[in-house]
């Protein structure tokens, strides 16, 4: 019987070995599987040389002694195929005995099952964590447009003018925060303008990038990027709102509960966001076309200072550095929105429940699908702590802001409301 089962005890084929090269029997021409007893040759030839050494066999050739051995006669002859055999150079010395043959059948069946093992306890997402981060990442790509391309319809970026000492010391001294310091930087999403997640925010939705009042001329020039970057930022809350609604459990949330999370967390997810327009090579974040490429110096334009501006450009510098997965992007922007220590909370329980069901999906996400990921967990709850002291300062740059009318009415009603502009 040809089909020999048995342990194969080839070698491995050589590195020089050209893969793509057909592999040959070199003692019938048949499809060959590999080395074996130091020779190409197919598992016919392999069965038949291993059982012609192990009984000693002695053939005789009916003919001559030269008989050609092809895949269709290789049975007729079997002197010539065995002369065949050792011509090649497969050597008996290679075969293994039974209990060779029996301890390497074992030890394959305990590599299987060792790997089996390691398979079986290597870390999982369940159904349910699989689907929540789906639907996080699908929120994102609804709410994150990367052509930037609604961009063109705030108020234009104008970054020349002269920057006379009023207007500079302007733009140190009443650093102005209406987020969009950060929030400039990222991008827009697309549609989905009907998040009326509560009546006030809903109002908002159309006028949300309406112009607001004109300036005075005179005005234009202290703080050039302001108009810009004040519908920017709007344009960026009305996405940020509409992602959280889109978060499983946060519309099950009180409707109090919803605005106070999204007022308090709003200019913090606006600079996880701008993180996928940040580029290291040169320091701004890119949305677009030259125009809207923005770097600090366009944001002193609209009233930060450095205090802001030094801080979070280090923190988007961190972040990048971590390079996360858009998965894990997405749920720090969901842990983010979803702190139950924020002002105006009420349900701190049923908040902090949600986030801890996120929380446990990141982990869990990170051991499975990040390498090397040990300490990322960590770090990236340590960018949520530095998220904190940069709205903070935005919170201090932006009352300063809003206690000048000519400033504070270029903002949008929007940016107004969720940043708690004071101006009557």
């Amino acid at each position: 019987i040809e089909a020999d089962i048995s342990v194969s005890t080839s070698t491995q084929v050589p590195d020089e070995f050209d893969r793509n090269v057909p592999r040959i029997c070199g003692v019938c021409g048949d499809k060959a599987t590999g080395f074996h007893f130091n020779a190409m040759t197919c598992e016919g030839c392999k069965g038949f040389f291993r059982r012609s050494m192990k009984r000693k066999a002695s053939f005789t050739c009916p003919f001559n002694g030269s008989c050609t051995i092809t895949k269709d006669n290789r049975r007729h002859c079997q002197a010539c195929r065995l002369k065949r055999c050792l011509d090649i150079g497969m050597m008996k010395e290679f075969i293994l005995t039974d209990e060779e043959v029996q301890r390497k059948k074992e030890l394959i069946q305990r590599r299987k099952d060792e790997e089996a093992q390691r398979e079986a306890q290597k870390p999982r997402l369940s159904e349910e964590q699989r689907s929540i981060i789906d639907s996080l990442v699908d929120a994102h790509h609804k709410t994150y447009d990367d052509s930037y391309s609604d961009f063109s319809r705030f108020r234009p970026p104008v970054r020349e003018g002269p920057v006379t000492r009023s207007a500079s010391r302007a733009a140190s001294l009443h650093s102005l925060s209406d987020a969009s310091s950060d929030s400039f930087s990222h991008s827009p999403e697309s549609g989905d303008r009907k998040m009326n997640l509560s009546s006030l925010l809903m109002m908002y939705q159309e006028q949300g990038l309406s112009s607001s009042p004109d300036s005075k001329e005179d005005e234009g020039t202290s703080l050039s990027m302001l108009p810009h970057l004040a519908d920017l930022v709007s344009y960026s809350i009305q996405k940020v709102i509409g992602f959280a609604k889109m978060i499983p459990g946060f519309r099950e949330l009180t409707a109090e509960d919803q605005i106070a999370l999204l007022k308090s967390s709003a200019i913090e997810v606006i600079m996880l966001r701008s993180n996928q327009s940040f580029s290291l090579e040169d320091m701004s974040w890119s949305c677009g076309g030259p125009e809207f490429k923005y770097c600090v110096n366009d944001v002193t334009k609209a009233g930060h200072t450095l205090e802001l501006l030094e801080p979070l450009v280090k923190f988007q510098v961190g972040l990048k550095k971590l390079n996360l997965h858009e998965e894990e992007h997405v749920l720090l922007m969901a842990i983010c929105l979803l702190s139950p220590d924020r002002p105006g909370v009420q349900d701190h329980e049923r908040v902090e429940a949600l986030q801890d069901r996120i929380s446990e999906i990141l982990q869990a996400y990170i051991r499975a699908h990040h390498p090397g990921g040990r300490l990322l967990y960590a770090k990236m709850i340590q960018k949520l702590a530095d998220l904190r002291s940069l709205n903070e300062e935005h919170s201090k740059q932006y009352r300063s802001l809003s206690f000048q009318p000519e400033h504070s009415m270029q903002l949008t009603p929007l940016v107004l409301e969720v940043f708690g502009g004071q101006v009557t």
